[in-house]
């Protein structure tokens, strides 16, 4: 019992920098943390179409700042580009994946990546957010 005291409070003590522990809320440029345009999709857009560039609203996150840039051609969404970013590792591996469903969908309807909810939450917001700018 005299040793259980001092390990109670020097475990509450070790957990306490843990309880503290704020991510960072830095934003990466376009390239280190975020994901390059990905490519077109399958079905090409008509010839002729023009390009349009879309951003996003920037969305707050807990981890960082959330916008996302979208480019049309035609009505097909053949790009999207990260403008803001969380400077996180699962942000860096949840990037592609979005961008690749949000090509697949054409919407942003999309499922969250699997431990980047809040980044895919973000993501989703700020891609709302350009398509209802461009009226799609």
């Amino acid at each position: 019992m005299k040793r259980a005291l001092p390990v109670l409070v020097l475990s509450a003590a070790a957990l306490v920098p843990l309880w503290r522990y704020e991510p960072s809320t830095g934003t990466a440029p376009s390239g280190a943390g975020a994901a390059a345009p990905a490519g077109t999709p399958t079905a090409a857009a008509s010839p002729g179409a023009a390009s349009t560039v879309v951003a996003g609203s920037t969305v707050p996150t807990e981890k960082g700042d959330v916008q996302v840039q979208v480019t049309f051609e035609g009505d097909r969404i053949t790009a999207v580009t990260m403008l803001r970013a969380p400077d996180h590792p699962q942000t860096a591996d949840a990037v592609p994946k979005l961008v690749a469903e949000t090509l697949r969908a054409q919407s942003a309807a999309i499922d969250t990546v699997s431990g980047a909810t809040i980044t895919s939450d973000g993501y989703k917001e700020s891609l709302q957010a350009a398509l209802d700018a461009r009226g799609t």
